[in-house]
This record gives structure tokens, C-alpha cells and sequence, in this order.
């Protein structure tokens, strides 16, 4: 694979991409997708305040990087632990969800990593003495406070030590490792966030055999863990489920989901794209990605209102209205 890749800049329209009316048209303000950056499997955007960009491409167990205004994005750390998640904390230090797919060589673990001097500190690794299945996605609290989920969505299932697919909350300096979702709760927990008051979990649940393809909230006390049995905000039924998501700061989901071609197990009832819902779960519509299998998202731009979006070998990107929620920058 080359180190970097020209940018190739694609215009549609939003009723060429399925919008048209639909209300959640109304929360963003550019009339297309524009590509970012192209590669080969991207995952797991996440802003830095500087401009860029930095992703994850998962087959290629690498972090890249899409500096402000740059045509090329560059590889910022090979090998990645087969990255996946990624977020940037208050201190602006990138954390990411080493996750184990793709022919393993993965972490299966969670760490931060100095942008400058690229040094990781490992945050959590196992659970009660068990490695993590493939850290997948993950979240920050108010208070620092680390969600984070642990799927495993690989063939090969021999080595795996859980025998649970499960959400996971952990201290910041790595202590008071706590699971919070597991069986009966939720299938196989994908992408996560948090509501801006922090009193929501949202969790996408997306099992593609069984089939589970949900979007759930959780209440959360007031020690951040959940008070009740989960709510089911949508069921994407036997089209392509919920995977990544970002949230604005009026609490409305970004959720990529969908696919243009057949996979086992699921039909083309979802098309591609992002999956917009309010904090309360009502389905405000599609904004239509003209690529392939939607991974993930996160806002940035320098008033947080670009939606940075993650799709097959593609990263978009998309003006709103709200800006997003974030721990840093603010």
C-alpha cells in the first residue's frame, strides 16, 4: 500500500443522496459529501484541535492522519494493535481501542497514546485476569471516566478468554475496571456515546448472525452505571446494523449503518449512511453515503460542525448545523 492517497472530491446532491425532505436534512448545511481522504478499511474517526483528522485502518494495523488542508493522509503509528475506536481525552491525548480482527496482531487493549512522542501507556488489558475480546469503540464522561465496548466480530473464535461480548468502564489512571453491560443486556455492543448530561449511555448492538441489530439508551445513576433494563430506540431489523455513532450537543445520534451490496445474513432494506435520532430515539432519517459499509463518525472542524464519516476505504465529511459534543477540544 502506498504511504499516502490523493484525495478524490465527490458531489451530490441531498436528494441524489436520499435526503430530500427528510428532517434530518435539517441538521446539516452542506448540499453534499465531500471525500476526505481514500484507503483501504477506515475506522474510528477522531478530531484534534490542530485541524487534522486521525483514523484508524483496520487491515492495514495502522493509525493515519489527515493534516489540515493536506491532499495526502499520512501514517501517523504502524503497527496499531489493529486500531479501532478512537477519541481524544481533556488533555488532548489520543486513546485507542486495540481491538484483535483482520488475521489478529491486535492489542486487545485499551491505551493513550502522546500524539508528539507516539509513547502508549496501557490503561486496561484484561478483566478480572482475562484478555479483552477486540476493543471496538469508546466514550468519555464528565469526569474522565472511560466507556468502552468489547466485541468480537472475527471468524476465528478459539482464543478469545471472555465468554462475554461486553461494555466496560474504567478510571482514566486505569483503576475501578468495571463491566457494565453484559449478558441479557446487550448481543454484541459496537458503537457507544454519552448524552451531554451524561445521565444516557447510548450503545449500537449489532450481532449480524443471531441477528441483533439494535440502537439502545441506558439510564445511568449517579455513579455512572445503569439504573434499569435498557430502552430500545430503533431495530434496523434484517438490514445492515447500527456500528459507530456521534452526538451532537442537542443530543441528536449520528449513526452509520447500512450497506449498498449483499452480505450474508442481512438484506438491502438499510442503505448506507448515517442514521440520525434524537436523544428520546426518534428516526429523523438518512443521510445517504455514497460509499459502501459506514463505520463510524465524530464531529470536528473548527466550530465542531463538520461530521467526519468513515466508510469503506473513504473519509467523508459533511457540514451541520449543531456542533458536535466532545471532551476535547471545547
Amino acid at each position: 500500500m502506498p504511504r499516502s492517497l490523493i484525495v478524490v472530491l465527490l458531489t451530490l446532491s441531498l436528494t441524489t443522496l436520499g435526503v430530500g425532505a427528510d428532517p434530518a436534512a435539517d441538521l446539516v448545511e452542506g448540499e453534499h459529501f465531500q471525500a476526505a481522504t481514500e484507503l483501504v478499511f477506515t475506522e474510528g474517526p477522531a478530531y484534534h484541535r490542530d485541524g487534522s483528522v486521525y483514523f484508524s485502518d483496520i487491515r492495514n494495523n495502522r493509525i493515519m492522519r489527515l493534516a489540515p488542508g493536506a491532499a495526502n493522509a499520512d501514517v501517523f503509528l504502524q503497527p496499531s494493535g489493529r486500531s479501532n475506536g478512537l477519541v481524544f481525552d481533556s488533555q488532548g491525548r489520543l486513546l485507542v481501542c486495540e481491538g484483535n480482527e483482520f488475521g489478529g496482531l491486535g492489542g486487545r487493549r485499551l491505551v493513550r497514546i502522546d500524539t508528539v512522542s507516539k509513547q502508549r501507556t496501557i490503561i486496561a488489558a484484561r478483566y478480572q485476569g482475562k484478555r479483552f475480546n477486540s476493543l471496538n469503540d469508546l466514550c468519555i464522561d464528565n469526569k474522565g471516566r472511560i466507556y468502552f465496548t468489547d466485541p468480537y466480530y472475527g471468524p476465528f473464535r478459539d482464543d478469545m478468554e471472555l465468554d462475554v461480548e461486553a461494555v466496560y468502564r474504567v478510571n482514566p489512571d486505569g483503576e475501578n475496571l468495571v463491566r457494565v453491560l453484559g449478558k441479557g443486556q446487550v448481543t454484541r455492543p459496537n458503537g457507544i456515546a454519552l448524552s451531554a448530561d451524561n445521565h444516557t449511555l447510548y450503545v449500537a448492538d449489532n450481532h449480524p448472525i443471531k441477528p441483533v441489530r439494535k440502537l439502545w439508551s441506558f439510564a445511568l445513576n449517579s455513579d455512572g452505571l445503569p439504573s434499569g433494563p435498557g430502552k430500545e430506540l430503533h431495530d434496523f431489523g434484517k438490514g445492515r446494523g447500527p456500528d459507530g455513532m456521534a452526538i451532537d450537543i442537542k443530543d441528536n445520534l449520528y449513526v452509520t449503518a447500512g450497506n449498498n451490496r449483499l452480505y450474508p445474513n442481512q438484506n438491502l432494506d438499510n442503505p448506507a449512511g448515517i442514521y440520525v435520532f434524537t436523544g428520546r430515539g426518534k428516526f429523523l432519517g438518512v443521510l445517504k453515503v455514497p460509499e459502501d459499509m459506514c463505520t463510524n463518525a465524530c464531529f470536528g472542524g473548527p466550530e465542531l460542525k463538520t461530521l467526519y464519516v468513515t466508510s469503506g476505504k473513504t473519509l467523508w465529511k459533511i457540514r451541520t448545523k449543531n456542533p458536535g459534543r466532545v471532551i476535547w477540544p471545547r
